[in-house]
C-alpha cells in the first residue's frame, strides 16, 4: 500500500494528441480504425497458429507470442486516448496512471525480447538449416518465451516502484496521450536523479543490447545469402528489409526518446514519435512479420476449407 502523504495529487490531467478540434472527429476514426486493425490482425495469427498444426513450430511459437504482446500493448494506451478523444475527459487516476505506466513498460520490454528471439530464429534457419530442429529445441524455445516474460515482469516493477515512490505536489497536466514515465519525472517535486540512471541503464540492456543483436542477426543473414545466391536473393532482402524497417521504427523512436533525450525536442515532436511505436508498430507487425508469408496462406486457406467441410482432412 502506498502511503497517503507520498503524493498530494490524486489524479493527472492527459492533454492527449495536439490536433484542432475541427480534426478531433477525423483523427478519432482513424486512430479507431488503426486500433481495430491492430486488434484483428494480431488476434488472426494467433488464432492461426493455434488451430493449423503445420505452424506448431519455433518461429510461429514466437509470432504468436509477439502478436498477443502487440495486441495488449496497443490495448494500454489506445482505449483511453479514444475515449478522451470521444469525452473529452482527460483525467486518469493517480493508481490507474501508475498501473498504465506499468503495463507500458512490460509489454514494451516483452516486445523487444521477442523481436530478438524472431531474429534468432531465424539466423539459424538461414545461417544453419541443417542444425536448426537441433538448435531450436523444445525445450530453447520455451526458456527464450518464459525468460522474455519473467525479465519484463521485474523491469516494469522495478521502474513503477521508483515512480511510486516521488511526490507529485502541484502540476499534474502530462502533456502526452498517456502516462509515459518521462512526463512524469518531468512533474515530480522529488529527486528524480535515481530514476534517471536507472533509466539509462537498464534502457541500455533493455533496448539497446536486444537491437544491436538484432542487427547482427540480420547482417549475418544477409552475409550467408550473398555466399549462396538463388532465385530468391530479392525476396529475402524484401524480407529482411521489411523487418529491419519496423524494428529500426520501433528503437529508433524509443532509444530517441528515453536514452537520448534532447533539449530541442517539442512536445509534438516526442507525441509523433510515440505515436510511431506505441500505435503503429504494433499495427504493421501482423503484416511484415507474419500476414505475408507463404505459411500464414496457406494456414488461413486451410482453416476456412475446414470450415466449409469438416470432413476435409
Amino acid at each position: 500500500m502506498l502511503r497517503q502523504n507520498q503524493t498530494s495529487i490524486s489524479e493527472f490531467l492527459l492533454l492527449g494528441l495536439p490536433i484542432q478540434p475541427e480534426q478531433q472527429n477525423l483523427c478519432y476514426a482513424l486512430f479507431l480504425a488503426m486500433y481495430v486493425t491492430t486488434l484483428l490482425g494480431n488476434l488472426l495469427i494467433i488464432v492461426l497458429i493455434r488451430l493449423d498444426s503445420h505452424l506448431h513450430t519455433p518461429m510461429y511459437l514466437f509470432l504468436s507470442n509477439l502478436s498477443f504482446s502487440d495486441l495488449c500493448f496497443s490495448s494500454v494506451t489506445m482505449p483511453k486516448l479514444l475515449q478522451n478523444m470521444q469525452n473529452q475527459d482527460p483525467s486518469i487516476p493517480y493508481a490507474d496512471c501508475l498501473t498504465q505506466m506499468y503495463f507500458f513498460l512490460y509489454f514494451s520490454d516483452l516486445e523487444s525480447f521477442l523481436l530478438v528471439a524472431v531474429a534468432y530464429d531465424r539466423y539459424v534457419a538461414i545461417c544453419f538449416p541443417l542444425h536448426y530442429t537441433a538448435i531450436m529445441s523444445p525445450m530453447l524455445c520455451l526458456s527464450l518465451v518464459a525468460l522474455s516474460w519473467v525479465l519484463t515482469t521485474f523491469h516494469a516493477m522495478l521502474h513503477t516502484l521508483l515512480m511510486a515512490r516521488l511526490c507529485f505536489c502541484a502540476d499534474n497536466v502530462i502533456p502526452h496521450f498517456f502516462c509515459d514515465m518521462s512526463a512524469l519525472l518531468k512533474l515530480s517535486c522529488s529527486d528524480t536523479r535515481v530514476n534517471e540512471l536507472v533509466i539509462f541503464i537498464m534502457g541500455g540492456l533493455i533496448l539497446v543490447i536486444p537491437f544491436l543483436l538484432i542487427l547482427g542477426s540480420y547482417a549475418r543473414i544477409v552475409s550467408s545469402i550473398l555466399k549462396v545466391p538463388s532465385k530468391g536473393i530479392c525476396k529475402a532482402f524484401s524480407t529482411c528489409g521489411s523487418h529491419l524497417s519496423v524494428v529500426s521504427l520501433f528503437y529508433g523512436t524509443v532509444i530517441g526518446l528515453y536514452l537520448c533525450p534532447s533539449a530541442n525536442n517539442s512536445t509534438l515532436k516526442e507525441t509523433v514519435m510515440a505515436v510511431m511505436y506505441t500505435v503503429v508498430t504494433p499495427m504493421l507487425n501482423p503484416f511484415i512479420y507474419s500476414l505475408r508469408n507463404r505459411d500464414m496462406k496457406g494456414a488461413l486457406e486451410r482453416v476456412i476449407c475446414k470450415r466449409k467441410n469438416p470432413f476435409l482432412l
